[in-house]
């Protein structure tokens, strides 16, 4: 075997993409600052208040939505709300969770996507779910955590898996088996716990990667071009 193959064969495989590891990387960072911070290790008595004083500056609120769109008035401070609170959690374990999902299958879409589109589903994967569930549900209850944009890399990664499945005479609704799977579980844990109904902006994530997924992907508008004209 020859030097050039040794060194082709010590390189990772599939490696994380860069931009999924550094959105990674900050909402965790996030949480290291917030329990340090609670702990007294870090910023003083005051650090104990930083994860509520987060809470009320970057979550998504459906009330000021409603005042926002009530008034005609959009100031930054609350729009940008529409993405920061995907990088706001209750706790760690929750961040812990929706970062689980998030680098699973950013690992897997980033295989196909590039740079760019991966960051695209997220933010507006994110911003999408905000907007679902300020517009379906009436509710005090303030939207907080990564699992819409996550949710959005499940639908780019849905559409992937049914392009694979078409191409291989398979039945492609089998593509919708994970996202069935994980709403299913979710639909158990609200009528066990209680739901605040936030499931609907991970819906809304969803279908936010699925319909992007579609022209994001390399060849996707040439193939889909070549079906509509085959029809």
């Amino acid at each position: 075997m020859s030097d050039q193959n040794m060194q082709d064969d010590s390189k990772p495989v599939n490696p994380l993409p860069p931009v999924i590891v550094a959105l990674f990387l900050f909402i965790i960072g996030i949480e290291v600052v917030f329990n340090l911070g609670a702990r007294g290790i870090i910023g003083g008595p005051e650090a104990m208040g930083w994860r509520l004083a987060a809470l009320q500056k970057y979550a998504f609120s459906d009330e000021i939505f409603e005042w926002m769109r009530g008034s005609g008035q959009w100031p930054f401070e609350h729009v940008m709300r529409f993405v920061t609170y995907g990088f706001v959690h209750l706790s760690f374990t929750q961040a812990l969770f929706g970062c689980v999902i998030f680098l699973a299958l950013g690992k897997m879409a980033g295989e196909v996507y590039n740079q760019f589109a991966l960051l695209l589903f997220f933010v507006l994967g994110t911003a999408n779910g905000a907007l679902v569930y300020a517009l379906v549900l009436d509710t005090q209850a303030p939207l907080i955590g990564a699992y819409p944009g996550a949710y959005a890399m499940i639908g780019a990664y849905t559409y992937l898996m049914w392009l694979r499945l078409g191409m291989l005479g398979e039945q492609q609704v089998r593509a919708f088996s994970l996202i069935g799977f994980l709403l299913g579980i979710q639909l158990i844990f609200g009528v066990l716990f209680g739901s605040t109904g936030d499931w609907l902006a991970d819906v809304g994530g969803f279908v936010t990667g699925l319909i992007l997924a579609v022209f994001l992907i390399p060849g996707s508008i040439g193939r889909l071009v070549a079906r509509l004209r085959q029809r």
